[in-house]
């Protein structure tokens, strides 16, 4: 009797023991579908969102909180003069398609940035590079024209991930890393599926598959977390819901950091925009609490020019811009502007299309009518970012450490400012943390000061996930979803 009751038990252990097993798959929402999967061809956001980590890998990578940290380099080396990097590659990493990686392919992706034709969104990060020599397999030097202060950040952004020669022709649609994740399929319109990398070089992943779940509305994205269909959403775009979530023992929100200035970008090739006196009404006309209550729920934190409020070099130059109607209304008349007609372009994520509204009705209390066309992401990319089609827009700037941007004469807002250009030419090559802070203070003053944009709010991180996920990034220095230590708690 003994022996067939254990038998018995036994049996029914394990027809239960797969319900008790550790999961091992994840549905993460996003708001946003990438137009592409190749990050270093492109400006979207969600790109990385979707590869940075998991897909792709750089020789140097961005941890949780900002740090940088070694990647595909184990190593490296700087000269005395800056002007020379040597990186030590780490040994055994193959591509996903089962193609070596070594320092031939460090070269192919960096020359690959600078090359005529290249789409590298970020190229002026990397153009100090003069050239990149392959000593042996697993070591490469990278000279540089003149030392640059943050190279190793620099070589964190999903910009300069390394790619695959033999797979880059298909990178946008199949994408080929080195990373703990491979690409398994792409719905558009719904889902991208990742799984994981039996061979890859580092420590395994605790998750066997990944499912990144594209919705755009908020209300939809309330319904996938609450029925289960989604099981985390790392940017939740419902903020009206979240004392819902915080009030549900079945999940956990986490309110943290981004990188993401938040502005109502301005064309200055608009001939009304390229007055510093219409710009400058213009900021003067927009409450930020206004926006952040009526768009965000009272999440965001309000900023007077493009950088995070939380990093020791931020210069609060809110009262530059301070709401002011009436000093809108007189600035318009001294610049002779009557009767100004505006059209805004406003992407899909709920923070832009809501802020557009507030201001929309803000800008028109001091004379200034606001047309309002709502575009998709890839429409966005293609008429604002790329052709400069717009007035006036609302978005995001997520990247890390970016005001950068404003010493670029062709970027979609058009401001071309030598002094400024200059600042950030002396500020690239200059090593010194005391001077690169001072000289980081004056950048933020002088785009302040210029009204550039109106700067708006410094856009949170609103995560809500099942409780039992751990590993996931409160905070957001870079445009990630890093999967690599994501696991479910028993």
């Amino acid at each position: 009797m003994f022996n067939r009751l254990t038998l018995v038990a036994a049996a029914l252990m394990a027809v239960a023991a797969p319900a008790y097993a550790a999961k091992d798959s994840i549905t993460l929402g996003m708001v946003l579908e990438p137009p592409g999967l190749d990050p270093t061809s492109g400006a979207a956001a969600a790109t990385d969102e979707v590869t940075y980590a998991n897909v792709f890998q750089g020789l140097t990578r961005f941890g949780p909180e900002g740090q940088v940290e070694p990647d595909l380099a184990k190593s490296w080396d700087i000269s005395p003069d800056g002007k020379v990097w040597t990186f030590h590659l780490h040994k055994g990493v193959t591509f996903q398609d089962g193609s070596p990686f070594d320092a031939s392919v460090v070269k192919f992706s960096l020359d690959r940035i600078n090359a005529p034709g290249s789409t590298n969104a970020q190229k002026p990060l990397y153009a100090e590079i003069e050239k990149v020599e392959v000593i042996d397999p697993l070591t490469v030097k990278i000279i540089l024209k003149a030392p640059v202060g943050d190279f190793a950040a620099n070589l964190a952004w999903g910009d300069a991930e390394m790619v695959s020669p033999k797979s880059i022709k298909d990178e946008a649609t199949h994408p080929v890393g080195t990373g703990p994740f491979m690409f398994k399929d792409w719905v558009k319109g719904d889902k991208v599926d990742l799984v994981a990398y039996p061979g890859y070089w580092g420590e395994k992943p605790k998750l066997k598959k990944v499912t990144f779940k594209f919705i755009s509305d908020p209300t939809a994205a309330f319904a996938a977390m609450m029925s289960g269909d989604v099981d985390a959403f790392p940017n939740f775009p419902a903020l009206e819901t979240l004392k819902q979530f915080e009030n549900n023992p079945r999940f956990k929100v986490m309110i943290g950091n981004t990188q993401g200035e938040t502005l109502l970008s301005m064309n200055h090739r608009n001939k009304y925009l390229a007055d510093i006196r219409v710009r400058e009404a213009i900021a003067h006309a927009i409450n930020r609490r206004d926006i952040i209550d009526g768009a965000m729920f009272g999440y965001g934190t309000p900023i007077g020019t493009h950088f995070p409020p939380f990093s020791k070099d931020y210069v609060d130059l809110r009262s530059l811009s301070a709401y002011d109607p009436a000093l809108s209304r007189e600035l318009l008349k001294e610049a002779g502007v009557k009767d100004l007609k505006l059209r805004l372009a406003l992407p899909p994520p709920a923070y832009a299309r809501r802020s557009g509204q507030i201001i929309q009705q803000e800008l028109k209390a001091v004379g200034i009518d606001v047309e309002i066309t709502n575009l998709e992401w890839a429409q966005w990319l293609s008429q604002v970012f790329k052709n400069h089609d717009f007035d006036l827009t609302i978005v995001s700037h997520t990247e890390p450490n970016d005001i950068g941007i404003y010493a670029r004469p062709n970027y979609y807002f058009g401001y071309d400012n030598p002094g400024f250009q200059g600042l950030m030419k002396r500020l690239t090559v200059e090593t010194d943390k005391t001077k690169r802070a001072a000289m980081l203070r004056e950048a933020q003053a002088i785009i302040a000061k210029d009204y550039v944009n109106g700067f708006l709010f410094q856009l949170p991180k609103t995560g809500v996930a099942n409780a039992k996920i751990m590993g996931l990034w409160k905070n957001a220095p870079t445009q990630a979803n890093d999967m690599t230590q994501v696991y479910w708690k028993d």
